[in-house]
């Protein structure tokens, strides 16, 4: 078997003699790459925007669902991302679907196994029951991860949209996705340990494309994640300041409206606005869950 050698898998000659240096020269060579892997992203923002277009237009139906593939360090970092989507912008856990190499167990205990299951992969998407309406995020830092590329290829073919973010050119993984997206993060500190720079790469990428996408759909409004709802003391007093900034009224009057909305942000905006909370649902329900539109039929 033929195994490719991508960059992110090459020693730098920049690191020879690397574990006989001073813990402080080590720790900024660690630090310069992740710099300039972060920096890289920035070529990346085109391809994210476009990406995250599709994704909006493709979750526009209620049937569908966004799922997230990979393997190793980069699958664990998408799954972070989408562990976070339904605490932060209230996502249903019903529309999220997880596709790790190894299944569940990996997500604990790590195998590299995994990695080259293609049959693990075709299983995988046949189980989830991806469909046509379905979005499939896919993250390999090589981008030649056998599970990772076979999940694409077997999703492309039920009709689901696929994005692929790598971090070497040319590899199969952003050839095969409908949205490919290159991270160049710069060859590794420790050759092959994905997990420091094409890592922080990934992380940013996953984090930029689903706040943007979770954005257009109405779960973000001047900065604020209106679509959480305040289900511990934490988050009830930043659903307290939300609320009074949004609707610019006094911690009081926020603080009624979202214990009369039971927690919920966007409908208690609208209650400090003066409508009752069944109108305000109404109000809402009208405006396709968007609060800025559903603000400007009561301005």
């Amino acid at each position: 078997m033929t195994v490719t050698v991508t960059a992110t898998e090459l020693a730098s000659a920049r690191y020879k003699g690397l574990d006989c240096w001073e813990n402080d020269d080590i720790l900024t060579a660690i630090w310069e790459g992740q710099v300039r892997a972060l920096s890289g992203v920035a070529g990346a923002v085109p391809d994210l925007s476009d990406a995250a277009a599709a994704i909006v237009r493709r979750l526009g139906d209620d049937r569908s669902r966004l799922a997230y593939a990979g393997a190793g360090s980069s699958g664990l970092l998408a799954m972070q991302d989408a562990a976070e989507l339904t605490p932060t912008f209230g996502w249903p856990t019903d529309r999220l679907v997880f596709l790790m190499a190894g299944g569940d167990a990996a997500r604990l205990s790590p195998s590299a196994t995994g990695e080259d299951d293609v049959a693990a992969a075709e299983r995988d998407v046949a189980d989830a029951n991806i469909a046509a309406t379905d979005v499939v995020i896919a993250v390999a830092a090589s981008g030649t991860t056998p599970y990772t590329v076979r999940l694409v290829e077997a999703a492309g073919r039920r009709g689901a949209l696929t994005v692929g973010l790598a971090n070497n050119p040319d590899t199969p993984l952003l050839k095969r996705s409908d949205h490919p997206v290159l991270l160049i993060s710069g060859p590794e500190v420790i050759a092959g340990s994905t997990r420091l720079g094409a890592g922080t790469a990934q992380k940013a990428a996953l984090g930029m494309l689903s706040t943007l996408v979770m954005t257009r759909l109405g779960h973000v409004m001047d900065g604020h994640m209106v679509s959480v709802v305040a289900g511990n003391d934490k988050l009830r007093v930043r659903a307290v300041r939300m609320v009074g900034q949004i609707a610019a009224v006094s911690e009081d009057a926020a603080a009624a409206a979202v214990d009369a909305c039971d927690g919920d942000v966007k409908q208690a905006a609208l209650v400090a606005h003066g409508l009752t909370p069944g109108a305000a649902r109404a109000a809402l329900d009208d405006s396709g869950g968007n609060l800025r539109l559903a603000l400007e039929t009561v301005a």
